[in-house]
Formats: C-alpha cells, structure tokens, sequence
C-alpha cells in the first residue's frame, strides 16, 4: 500500500494527522506494507524568513482574536496528546520551503531516513518552538537522525530540489489538494484532516480488503 502524506512542517493538523495514522499501522500490524512518502504543501508560502509572530499572522490570515487562537490551541494540544504529541509554545511563524527540500532529499537516502526526518522538524517547531527553516537547525535535525551532514549542508547552500518541490507542490494543487494533512492511499483514496487514529484504522482495513478482494 502506498500512502502519500500531503502537509507541512508548519501545520499543526499534521502533527497530529501523522501520529494517529501512524497508531492506525501499528493496530492493523506488519500484514499490511506500506510505503509512506511525505509530499510538499506550504500554508505560507509568502513567509519572509525572520517569519512572523503567531497570534498577529492568524489573526491577519483568519480573522480571528487571541482568545479564539488560545482556544484553539489548547483543543489542538489535546488531541496531540491523545495520539502522543506534545505541543509546546509556538510564538512565531516561519518559512518552510528549504525544511521541504530537505525533507525531498532526505527521502532519496531510503531506509526511514524522510519519515524520521518529518518527526524530528514537526517536534523542533510544534514542541519545542524552533525555526525549522534555519540551517542550523536543519542541519542538527540531519545529523540526529542519522543524515550526511555535510550532503544536507549541500543542498541547504545550493538550492538543490527547488524545481522538484515546487513541481511537487503544483502537482498536489492541480489534484485538489488545498489543505492539509491529506493523506492519498494508492493514488485512489482520500483521508483529510487530522483524524482520531480509529477512522484510519477503518479506511486501511477496509482498503486493503477490498485490494485483496
């Protein structure tokens, strides 16, 4: 089975969305083999790189006071814990695209290197409020979970993979992806949002039924 996992690094949804869809695996067990690719999607993609304070950019993007922000967040926190993610304070906005590049790289290295990769930037930002357009941070982040330093220094100095993450982007645009996460199963089946590892857990088991059938 094949799983796109459309989202960005700054979508707190999709810190959510992976660690449920990632519980729904574990339930139906190692029967089921899935190969999951994350794919590129940008909430901001006009973000400057000192980024933006958290409240003022929602406030300015939907219309919203800090009170409904608050509330929001607290409603997100809970059920990050539920599906165990921990959200920290996240007072600033950043820009995502060379988060992006490396994650395209990092899923060239094989192995689980892109997955272990997503998981590291969405706790560097939504846990613990790091930029993860830094370069430093990207770098660190690399080298933590077991990347080529120096080839991920490359590609963060040389702009490699810019074509190919904007094509990717487009490509998920044109297919009617405009918010995230999505989740595409077999190029076929659509999940959205950051659902309860149960309705997941359904829509594999009954995919792959209907596979095998």
């Amino acid at each position: 089975m094949k799983i796109d996992f459309v989202s960005d690094v700054a979508c707190p949804w999709c810190a959510v969305g992976l660690n449920a869809l990632e519980r729904a695996l574990e339930r139906v067990g190692p029967d089921l083999q899935v190969e999951l690719h994350f794919q590129p999607f940008e909430l901001n993609p006009t973000m400057p790189a000192e980024g933006a304070d958290t409240v003022q950019y929602l406030s300015a993007k939907y219309g919203i006071d800090a009170e409904q922000i608050a509330r929001n967040q607290a409603a997100i926190r809970a059920r990050g814990a539920a599906v165990g993610f921990t959200f920290g304070a996240r007072p600033h906005v950043w820009n995502t695209f060379d988060a992006h590049r490396l994650l395209h790289w990092a899923g060239l290295q094989g192995g689980d290197r892109q997955r272990a990769l997503k998981h590291a930037l969405l706790k560097a930002y939504h846990g613990d409020g790091r930029n993860p357009g830094a370069h430093d941070v990207l770098l660190e982040l690399a080298g933590a979970v077991g990347l080529d330093v120096e080839a991920a220094r490359e590609v963060l100095t040389s702009g490699a993979y810019t074509d190919e993450v904007r094509a990717a982007e487009q490509y998920w645009q044109q297919a009617g992806i405009h918010s995230v996460p999505s989740i595409i199963i077999d190029d076929r089946h659509l999940i959205q949002g950051g659902q309860p590892p149960e309705v997941f857990e359904q829509a594999l088991r009954q995919i792959a039924a209907e596979a095998a059938a």
